[in-house]
């Protein structure tokens, strides 16, 4: 019993990360969950008919409460709000045989959505769709019947396929790079030619680091705000890495890491960058 306990963490965790784009509190929440599971008493948890699934529902109930909190919390935060960057590979978070699928769930993108979804949708969409619980269980951790579980699922389901960008003509790593050569040279028509019409940039300094407090939309004005950034900030230097399990780029000042960008890639142009400035996100970044 208490090896298959253990085992669950590592999903327990992967689940909490995707619903609250923190992997500290994700953290804090399991750590939570298997606090009240080993409060119980030797009978009560011999009476649990599956651990795993007793231990979910607790930490997926756990979420949702600090979901609805989280957004109060961000009226007053500082610009914009960005899930926290994990570097590596997008499976870690998931056991080999699931990667495939849940691949997509850990990138930037796709938190982002999540960000736009209802607590209750996020949690109904990641429980059934991503991680494959029946509705009878994300019922139980809502607190509400499978149909209406079924709905915020579809709801969600929605909001993701608006959002998914088409699949990269070559390769994303290669547009990355594309990016990164030209940003450094400073070369603005390079920049252009790379950026989707409509890109964004969307930076989170959190009130800690300097970041622009609203989006920037239109690939010239993206172009150009890149090329002045490099002229106000120096020796700033950029390293291709893996954001989420996706190419993306480190941005070095004096060996320490000030900032972790993100990139979704669209046919063969970026059409959205997601760059975290604040320092509180940055921290499983320094030792990369």
């Amino acid at each position: 019993m208490t090896g298959t306990i253990t085992a669950e963490r590592r999903q327990l965790t992967g689940l909490a990360y995707r619903l609250l784009g923190s992997m500290s509190d994700a953290e804090d929440v399991v750590q939570e969950a298997y606090g009240r599971w080993y409060a119980l008493s030797g009978p009560q948890r011999d009476a649990i008919e599956s651990p795993g699934a007793w231990l979910t529902t607790v930490a997926g109930r756990l979420c949702l409460d600090l979901l609805g909190s989280a957004r109060v919390r961000r009226e007053s935060y500082v610009g914009e709000w960005l899930p926290e960057p994990l570097p590596g590979a997008a499976g870690s978070l998931a056991d080999p045989a699931d990667r495939v699928t849940r691949d997509e769930s850990i990138t930037m993108a796709f938190l982002v959505v999540l960000e736009s979804m209802t607590p209750a949708e996020r949690v109904a969409f990641v429980l059934h769709d991503v991680f494959g619980y029946p509705f009878a269980e994300v019922g139980a951790v809502l607190g509400r019947t499978s149909a209406a579980c079924r709905q915020l699922a579809s709801s969600a389901r929605r909001r993701v396929r608006a959002a998914r960008a088409p699949a990269p003509v070559r390769g994303s790593a290669e547009v990355v790079r594309a990016f990164k050569l030209a940003w450094e040279a400073g070369d603005i028509e390079r920049l252009v030619g790379i950026l989707d019409p409509d890109a964004t940039v969307v930076a989170d300094g959190g009130g800690l680091a300097s970041a622009v407090r609203r989006p920037i939309e239109g690939g010239a004005r993206v172009a150009r705000y890149a090329v002045d950034l490099t002229d106000r900030i120096p020796a700033v230097t950029l390293e291709e890495t893996t954001v989420n399990g996706r190419p993306g780029l480190l941005a070095r000042r004096g060996g320490a890491v000030v900032a972790v960008i993100a990139f979704e890639v669209a046919g063969d142009s970026v059409r959205r960058i997601w760059a975290v400035r604040n320092p509180e996100k940055l921290h499983r970044w320094q030792e990369v």
